[in-house]
């Protein structure tokens, strides 16, 4: 076959196709119109268009269209993380503002009035050993010889000295049981001071293996007349001395003169209730770094200078 005998084959094909769709199309518009059945709500209603030619011809089928959100994607995002943070906000902060509102005070305030003990208390309460199994307690009592002495569970360091005794008399002029020997043979102070005092030694014993050195300690009224007399301006007037209540001590000069030994006194001696008042430190009234003193016991005199 020639190829000009084919190409008239393929348009008489060509014609009687189209010929054929025609009519068939025209059969279908002679055909009655049927009233369709009303679908159900919940069912969508299904359509049917004409089919083309060219779409019989080359098999193409439409497709339908997905439907596409109106809102755009970044503020779907948007939306999404705000509603996210919203319920958090309700589940975490709520709680805790409520608990609150019910207490009345803010869950930020730190600041409160120190309620625990003072030095004194401190260095007074007894140690308080754990209880000691039986096995244990019989095996010392094999071991030790009945003719040990037993140490008292309430350790001291001046087991002597009465901190509940009454501090009585005037200023030189304290009664012999207002006032507690030290360490240092000689020196004495009210008992509390005294026992605070002691427990500082204890430390400084630990830190530099010897006692603390003292020049002075309580100062009776006569003592203080004669060194008021040697001293003239650096001696305070008889009577209104802190030696003379028995609340101030003067130190050696190898404590004050040892840069070791006098800075970790001034760490260490005010969590024992002593310090080295303003007035005797360098830029003070009387530079005298020797003299410290037991604060509470000197604001209880209302002559503190911090």
């Amino acid at each position: 076959m020639t190829r000009r005998a084919r190409r008239e084959a393929q348009e008489q094909h060509a014609q009687a196709l189209r010929a054929h769709v025609l009519r068939a199309q025209g059969a279908r518009a002679q055909r009655p119109q049927i009233q369709p059945t009303p679908a159900r709500a919940s069912q969508p209603v299904a359509t049917r268009s004409a089919t083309s030619f060219d779409q019989v011809v080359t098999g193409a089928i439409t497709r339908p269209v997905r439907a596409t959100s109106s809102v755009p994607a970044g503020q779907r995002f948007v939306s999404r993380a705000a509603v996210i943070g919203t319920l958090a906000a309700a589940t975490i902060a709520a709680p805790f503002v409520q608990g609150t509102a019910e207490s009345g005070e803010s869950p930020f305030d730190v600041e409160a009035p120190h309620t625990g003990p003072n030095v004194l208390d401190l260095v007074t309460q007894p140690v308080e050993r754990p209880k000691t199994s039986g096995a244990v307690l019989r095996a010392e009592a094999i071991t030790r010889p009945e003719s040990a002495a037993s140490r008292s569970l309430d350790r001291s360091p001046l087991p002597d000295c009465d901190v509940s005794a009454p501090v009585e008399g005037t200023n030189g002029a304290l009664a012999d049981h207002s006032l507690c020997e030290l360490w240092q043979a000689g020196e004495y102070l009210r008992p509390d001071a005294a026992m605070s005092l002691s427990a500082l030694n204890e430390a400084f014993r630990a830190s530099f293996g010897r006692e603390m050195c003292l020049v002075a300690s309580y100062r009776d009224l006569d003592t203080q007349y004669e060194l008021k007399a040697s001293r003239g301006y650096f001696a305070a007037s008889p009577g209104t001395s802190m030696h003379g209540w028995g609340l101030a001590i003067d130190l050696c000069s190898k404590e004050t003169g040892d840069s070791e030994v006098f800075s970790w006194l001034w760490a260490n001696a005010p969590s024992y209730g002593w310090q080295n008042p303003s007035w005797a430190q360098l830029g003070g009234s009387k530079y005298e770094p020797w003299h410290w003193e037991f604060v509470s016991g000197v604001v209880e005199k209302g002559e503190w200078q911090g």
